[in-house]
């Protein structure tokens, strides 16, 4: 099987800052915002668009950890901040790639349970093969492919490749 790269680093770099300043238009008004990464992959792409809305904005940004079991996302979902931390306050929660929509919609289920100021999701890739009614608000790059298909992000210390398997 081979892979073909759909973004270079150079490439995601510009989608993060694009999703960046998205977030900031979105929540010019707000003294602070909560960016909420899925494990693994979606919270480091948490932080390097966490790290970008701090150079272009005053806005305080705050990272949050969502942890989902993604082969069980009916499991507790675990954060590393406490709900009363971003109650009122405008949540973005960030994923690398939206495939079949599970591991979001479930984790913005849990973020329901507390009364939020904005709620808004954002994904480096979206896939278009969405099985829950959920959408990505700020998105890098969208994509039609066969359900056979797969993408990967790779997170790598000085680059982030994104594939096509």
């Amino acid at each position: 099987m081979s892979r073909s790269i759909i973004l270079t680093s150079q490439e995601i770099t510009f989608k993060i800052r694009r999703i960046a300043y998205q977030i900031y238009e979105s929540n010019i008004d707000e003294k602070e915002i909560i960016i909420a990464g899925i494990s693994e992959n979606g919270f480091l792409l948490a932080k390097k668009i966490a790290k970008v809305l701090q150079n272009i904005s005053p806005i305080k940004i705050v990272l949050c950890d969502v942890k989902v079991n993604k082969k069980n996302p009916l499991e507790e979902i675990k954060t590393s901040l406490k709900p009363s931390d971003y109650e009122n306050k405008s949540v973005v929660l960030v994923d690398d790639v939206l495939n079949s929509g599970a591991s979001l919609i479930y984790a913005v289920r849990h973020f329901l349970n507390v009364p939020l100021k904005k709620f808004k999701t954002a994904v480096l890739v979206n896939r278009n093969h969405k099985k829950y009614p959920v959408k990505a608000d700020f998105k890098g790059i969208s994509l039609s492919t066969s359900i056979q298909e797969h993408i990967t992000v790779e997170f790598q210390k000085n680059s982030t490749i994104a594939y096509l398997d």
